[in-house]
């Protein structure tokens, strides 16, 4: 059976799969559903131990499977996915497997898409499984709302900087500007996202999109909350089965993001502080390993 193919200016997605063929089926079978043309889709594979399940559920999609050779991480992966598109895709939206599309949520992006010539992302409004709203439309993180969420999250969850820190609009009914949008699905403009090289694939997991909304944003683009579009979001599926490891990987690259973004020479023990309190904080979640990761890509 041939590949789906794509129009001219059309959409592709991407998605990572990582011992996901349990969830791959309903994944593909919502994204027909979910626009008039189903679009062609690329699965990027980070050497899953199910790869030839995967690759049998993307057969019968007509689905195009990339079996990577090592684990690459969600940003690697996807930037591996996309180069494989062919240069008629303008947009590509980014997805987690663990989506379920709600029918015509593509198309609606589309529409969006279309008339936002300042929209270098689009983001949907994501809804958990049981219909409660995910953050996934926030303000970039500064060093006093990541202190203070940090800090306060779980003794205090309406505290004031985890609610300026996750700026959840999903209760919304506009179109907004926000800081960033959220990995777990979000319609990127192929050639922003080209001319700034991708994700770093330097984030192994979470932080990668926090780091492309801000770098789109510096480059002038806008990233665009779309609420009209609805998808559900089932979770970290990949992650729970390593969610000590995950944890790390998580404080890992929010260190990451705030030592880069506070990179001037005189921030030196500005970011020595934040490694040695991170590093607390990883040591202490490890413990108490709470039932639930670190949400997914980035929290």
């Amino acid at each position: 059976m041939t590949e789906r193919s794509v129009e001219p200016g059309g959409v592709a997605i991407v998605t990572v799969a990582y011992n996901s063929s349990g969830i791959m089926e309903q994944f593909l079978s919502s994204v027909a559903r979910a626009d008039v043309e189903p679009p062609l889709v690329v699965i990027a594979d980070n050497d899953s131990a199910d790869s030839d399940e995967t690759a049998s559920i993307a057969a019968r999609y007509r689905t195009r499977l990339l079996r990577l050779p090592e684990n690459l991480g969600y940003g690697g992966a996807i930037n591996a996915a996309v180069r494989e598109l062919d240069e008629s895709v303008n947009w590509v939206l980014v997805s987690n497997p663990d989506v379920t599309f709600t029918p015509g949520s593509i198309t609606a992006l589309r529409e969006v898409a279309n008339r936002r010539t300042d929209a270098g992302s689009i983001g949907p409004r994501i809804v958990d499984e049981d219909g409660t709203n995910y953050p996934s439309a926030r303000n970039l993180p500064s060093l006093r709302t990541g202190v203070g969420h940090a800090l306060f999250a779980r003794i205090w969850p309406s505290n004031p900087w985890t609610r300026s820190y996750l700026q959840d609009q999903g209760e919304t009914a506009e179109e907004a500007t926000v800081g960033w949008l959220s990995g777990a699905c979000v319609l990127v403009r192929r050639s922003a996202f080209n001319d700034l090289g991708g994700f770093d694939d330097g984030y192994f997991m979470y932080f990668e999109d926090v780091d492309l909304g801000a770098r789109l944003g510096r480059a002038g683009w806008h990233n665009v909350y779309a609420p009209q579009a609805i998808v559900t979001h089932s979770g970290a599926h990949s992650t729970n089965r390593e969610s000590g490891r995950m944890l790390r990987v998580h404080h890992d690259s929010a260190f990451r993001y705030l030592s880069r973004k506070y990179s001037a020479w005189y921030l030196a023990p500005l970011r020595g502080i934040l490694w040695l309190g991170l590093g607390v904080r990883k040591s202490w979640l490890s413990r108490e390993r709470g039932p639930r990761p670190p949400q997914s890509p980035s929290a």
